[in-house]
């Protein structure tokens, strides 16, 4: 299986994706071998669309099985295509960069610790799921600086414990562990895109940090 790869050379690829459990998506400028690595590894369907004409995708979607968050400013036809493979809701405040502002799967959700506490709610009802508004390694951009799927939690490799006690209580039974990506890069969420299926990592990602990846999410032989 393939482990790692770039998008355009870009080892940052969760910039540009947003994985779920049957189905990614990516920008319909994604190279074709993007498209196929990410098929492969996360044995999900691969959808191509701009999000506010935007090709960082990883950074304006968030969601779980329930539904996904997407940026306020997604256009009707951007929404229809998503609305195919699931329930769409659009943030309403300034904050609606939702791949970076929210964390989830199919247990809990995290949040930027500004979020209002009313949008958080709504997100939470949304998904199905309970919300917490966390950070990791003191990072607010909780989206990025961690990666979750429904084995497992890599947060940003300098998470305090008081961060990690507050993520075990929302993610229990889940294996947490801090990592990092694309050769010592703490912002996780940036270079690696999983679900409970597989996983794929940024070009640069190293051997070590690999195991790292595999360990937490439950893919070591």
């Amino acid at each position: 299986m393939q482990r790692t790869i770039a998008f355009a050379a870009d080892p940052h690829i969760g910039v540009f994706a947003r994985a779920f459990e049957e189905f990614a998506v990516v920008p319909p400028t994604a190279p074709d071998a993007f498209v196929a690595g990410i098929a492969e590894a996360l044995d999900v369907d691969v959808v191509r669309t701009t999000i506010q004409g935007s090709s960082i995708i990883g950074s304006l979607l968030a969601g779980n099985s329930n539904g996904m968050v997407v940026s306020g400013l997604v256009t009707e036809d951007e929404r229809a295509v998503l609305e195919e493979y699931g329930e769409v809701m659009t943030l309403g405040t300034s904050m609606n960069a939702a791949g970076n502002v929210i964390l989830a799967n199919d247990q809990f959700a995290a949040v930027h610790p500004e979020m209002s506490i009313e949008e958080a709610e709504a997100v939470g009802t949304f998904l199905g799921v309970p919300v917490r508004r966390l950070t990791f390694g003191g990072i607010k951009t909780v989206g990025m600086a961690a990666v979750a799927t429904n084995k497992g939690v890599l947060i940003h490799a300098r998470s305090s414990d008081t961060e990690v006690a507050r993520l075990v209580e929302c993610a229990e039974g889940l294996q947490i562990g801090a990592g990092t990506v694309n050769m010592g890069g703490g912002l996780v969420g940036t270079g690696v895109l999983a679900n409970s299926k597989g996983y794929i990592a940024g070009l640069e990602t190293t051997g070590f940090e690999l195991g790292r990846i595999e360990e937490v999410f439950g893919f070591l032989e």
